[in-house]
């Protein structure tokens, strides 16, 4: 039987008498915004026997000294941590947090555990690089699968089951310094620096308020000076900046993917007028097993020969032409008529960037 691989062709496009609009906020951000990664270490009970085993000795140490803290005393020999797993918590805080606001942490096992599901996340604190604690997490796991094994050897699984997250699971107890806010200049900041999108988010901005208030610095960063009437009420003002639709325009790309053999294209892709021919050769090894009989009384045994002979066939050779400067509509309806695998895909892709017809950056995952 031949595995037979089919192609997902993803098209991110508009009709090209279309705007393509964002708003800014979608974009880019203000000014004064920041984030912290934050980490710690803590231990996940209630486990199904899915635990580290007793050659994590970190774990074992663990659940000596968090046994210390309640007054028990109990030797590292009679410890058992089937039920109990080592974890790293992870989370990154904004600076819009607030001291008492709860956010989303992610547990991951650092032990020999087998899975995390039905654990509860025990009292963890988070610190920064710097040391400084932030806050605390602690409460059950939520890992979105299963992972069972019976005594048989038998595994039935979904997912990644040593790695969950603990929704709401965080609480903040310390905020983070925030810049001051100027009240007569901001900036806003795009998050993926592009010349033209700057330049778009200054006209619309200009064209908003009527004046020429914003000036784009670079790709990255637009300056604006905040209008004397406005400076009184910033939020507002920041608020009815940041919801203004702006054009976004964006590099030409193609992004393949050959594992999973997925091709996204962006609406900028052009093709050159160009010739494609795709053709496959296909081998095939059958087996024709030959069985050697010995004389009679020669004391010989019976053997077994695996006779194999390859076949070779070319399927079918298919032309398809490309006339003029193409928009993705027509390279994607020219790329399904090939019928191509995804591994031949990528390989025709490449010879289109080679040969100077693929307008477009080419990224293969």
């Amino acid at each position: 039987m031949k595995a037979k691989l089919f192609l997902l062709f993803i098209i991110l496009s508009l009709a090209t008498n279309s705007i393509f609009s964002q708003r800014i906020k979608d974009i880019a951000y203000m000014s004064g915004k920041n984030s912290e990664q934050i980490i710690g270490y803590g231990l996940v009970v209630g486990l199904a026997g899915t635990g580290d085993s007793y050659r994590s000795s970190f774990t074992i140490q663990s659940v000596t000294s968090m046994l210390k803290r309640f007054g028990i005393t109990v030797p590292q020999t009679d410890l058992k941590t089937k039920n109990v797993a080592a974890v790293i918590v992870t989370a990154t805080l904004s600076s819009n947090l607030r001291a008492g606001a709860e956010f989303d942490v992610t547990v991951s096992s650092m032990g020999d555990a087998t899975s995390l599901q039905g654990g509860t996340l025990l009292m963890t604190p988070l610190s920064s690089m710097s040391g400084k604690v932030f806050g605390f997490s602690q409460g059950a796991i939520s890992v979105g699968g299963y992972d069972i094994n019976t005594s048989t050897g038998n595994r039935v699984s979904k997912n990644h089951t040593l790695a969950g997250r603990v929704p709401r699971g965080g609480t903040l107890k310390e905020s983070m310094e925030i810049a001051e806010q100027p009240t007569s200049e901001t900036s806003v900041f795009l998050i993926q620096p592009d010349i033209t999108t700057s330049e778009n988010i200054t006209t619309a901005i200009n064209k908003k308020f009527g004046s020429e208030i914003a000036k784009a610095v670079d790709a990255a960063e637009v300056k604006i000076t905040i209008p004397q009437d406005k400076q009184n009420n910033l939020v507002a003002f920041l608020s009815e900046l940041e919801n203004i639709p702006v054009q976004v325009d964006e590099i030409a790309k193609v992004v393949l993917n050959e594992r999973t053999g997925t091709v996204v294209s962006g609406q900028n892709v052009k093709i050159q007028p160009v010739t494609i021919t795709h053709g496959s050769l296909n081998i095939t090894i059958r087996d024709y097993p030959i069985v050697s009989q010995p004389g009679a009384f020669s004391q010989g045994k019976t053997a077994i020969v695996n006779n194999l002979i390859p076949y070779a066939t070319q399927d079918s050779t298919n032309t398809v032409a490309i006339q003029g400067a193409s928009n993705v509509q027509e390279v994607a309806a020219a790329l399904n008529s090939l019928k191509v695998s995804p591994r031949d895909i990528i390989s025709i892709f490449q010879a289109l960037k080679e040969a100077g017809a693929l307008m477009a950056e080419l990224i293969i995952m």
